[in-house]
């Protein structure tokens, strides 16, 4: 007979075994006589391999089941997070256009090469290239993204860029020369459109989240919400209409921003008049206006948009509350009651700000030569970088993959941009190198556009059944006598039935 199971033991005889805690209610086994010594414990068996021990073999089975730990994904390959980059570009920089580092260690990244980008004149596009508007210079600095000391190429303009920018789907790109707007596209370098409703020059321009609208801003107090489709469906000879004039503002615009939704999202306004208001881009309503003490200069709004950040003259940074109630449309930024909510530590003006992708983070830019980096919770700053000139650009993005590939190249190389409005040029400059992308009227060649053709074929289907109508003229006035004569014929049968019923209600019980 086998013996009785008993939980598994260290192997050894019970009789030497020493617990190194008193036995309070009893006797200590050592004290006790021979006769009452147990007997020594049977070995235990031991445990299947594949179980592993009683205490263990959970742990054990599944050790023996994996791989080597150095042979584990998380040790020999390091998993790659984004990395949030700061873009910083100023006045005076002797050496470089555009510096760059990174957002949450603060490390110094190689930085581009070349000029200095005006303010509000820096965009990435495409996250392959880099522009950047040549300050008080007639023309566009081109870089490629892995390729920072070394220009690619200059998008010659007709006068000084006053602002610039790229569509997030790195189709377009729109630049401000005095009072017009000026619309490229980047697969072949045409000019598309130059849009004239400015009355002064212009001071900001920015896309929505989805390419599909885009926003001006200038010194005649208006902003203008351009659709671009409208605008790429106009003739050459005609200047397309806004979607939408916003004229509440009474001194020139210094800033704007979109938030995300596409043609849904709401937009940010900054003015000299000491007011930020907010917008809905879909209907064109002004949704709130605030008012302060100081003129904005900058202003952006945050991933959730719960808040606006806005910039003043005297360098103080306003945080508004989008959710505070109770709601009104027209309201003053007290400062004495508001403290909490004001970023204090530049002396002169603030040029830009931005806001990091999980919302902790205000970037801030000024023309006391500082760019400062401060914590939104506690209002501190966290990081502050001397430069050598007033700040002109400052955004926080996230790293495309080619910023820090030496050995990438663009998936499509930039071609030749021109400088005349394209259809009016002559044949001889129209270059044929790159992709050609056509919305509408604008085309390679002089042939119909989907939409010509559409509108003619359903001219030409009126136009047919007009011509059967007249042809068959007098079939239809039989079949209208037919249907007049059943009309009545049907009239008539409803009479008799009424007059039957209502004999058959109204009629005495017997």
């Amino acid at each position: 007979m086998g013996h009785p199971r008993h939980p598994w033991v260290p192997p050894g005889p019970r009789s030497t075994f020493r617990s190194p805690i008193p036995n309070p209610t009893g006797p200590d086994p050592a004290e006790l006589p021979a006769a009452c010594e147990l007997p020594a414990a049977p070995p235990a068996p031991p445990p299947p391999a594949c179980l592993g021990s009683r205490l263990g073999g959970a742990q054990e089975g599944r050790r023996s089941a994996l791989p080597p730990r150095s042979l584990w994904p998380w040790r020999t390959a390091k998993m790659a997070a984004p990395m949030e980059v700061a873009l910083v570009s100023d006045a005076a920089g002797p050496l470089c256009n555009c510096s760059v580092w990174e957002l949450h260690s603060g490390s110094a990244l190689p930085g581009y090469r070349g000029g200095n980008s005006g303010p509000r004149g820096l965009a990435l596009l495409g996250g392959e290239h880099l522009l950047g508007a040549q300050l008080g210079k007639s023309y566009i600095n081109v870089w490629e993204l892995q390729r920072k000391d070394q220009l690619q190429q200059k998008i010659i303009c007709p006068g000084p860029v006053t602002c610039l920018t790229a569509s997030p789907n790195g189709l377009y790109i729109l630049a401000g020369v005095a009072e017009s707007i000026y619309l490229w596209e980047v697969s072949n370098g045409n000019l598309l459109a130059i849009l004239n409703r400015h009355y002064q020059d212009l001071t900001c321009l920015c896309f929505t989240d989805d390419s599909s609208h885009f926003l001006s801003g200038a010194k005649d107090c208006l902003a203008l919400v351009w659709n671009l489709y409208s605008v790429l469906q106009a003739e050459p000879s005609q200047i397309p209409d806004p979607r939408h004039v916003w004229s509440r503002h009474s001194l020139p615009i210094t800033d704007m921003c979109c938030g995300f939704g596409g043609p849904l999202a709401r937009a940010a306004t900054a003015s000299l008049d000491q007011t930020a208001k907010l917008w809905e881009v879909s209907s064109g309503e002004l949704l709130l206006s605030v008012l302060f003490d100081v003129g904005i200069m900058a202003v952006t709004l945050d991933l959730s948009e719960y808040h606006m950040f806005c910039g003043g003259m005297d360098g103080s940074i306003f945080q508004v509350d989008l959710c505070a109630w109770p709601v009104q449309r027209d309201r003053t930024f007290q400062t004495e009651r508001e403290n909490g909510k004001i970023f204090k530590g530049h002396r002169n003006q603030v040029t830009c700000l931005s806001v990091s992708t999980d919302g902790s983070l205000l970037l801030s830019g000024s023309h006391d030569e500082t760019v400062r980096l401060w914590d939104i919770q506690s209002k501190q700053c966290l990081k502050t970088m001397n430069h050598k000139g007033p700040v002109t650009n400052a955004f926080i993005v996230l790293a495309p993959a080619n910023m820090f590939n030496p050995d990438g190249k663009p998936s499509v190389p930039l071609p030749k941009f021109s400088k005349h409005l394209y259809g009016t040029e002559s044949n001889d400059e129209q270059g044929s190198e790159g992709v050609t992308l056509r919305l509408g009227l604008h085309q390679q060649d002089s042939g119909e556009s989907y939409l010509e053709k559409g509108e003619k074929m359903y001219s030409q289907m009126c136009s047919t059944r007009e011509k059967n109508l007249v042809g068959d003229q007098e079939h239809l006035t039989i079949q209208v006598s037919e249907l007049e004569e059943e009309v009545s014929t049907l009239r008539k049968i409803n009479k008799n039935l009424f007059d039957f019923s209502a004999r058959i209600i109204t009629k005495p019980a017997k």
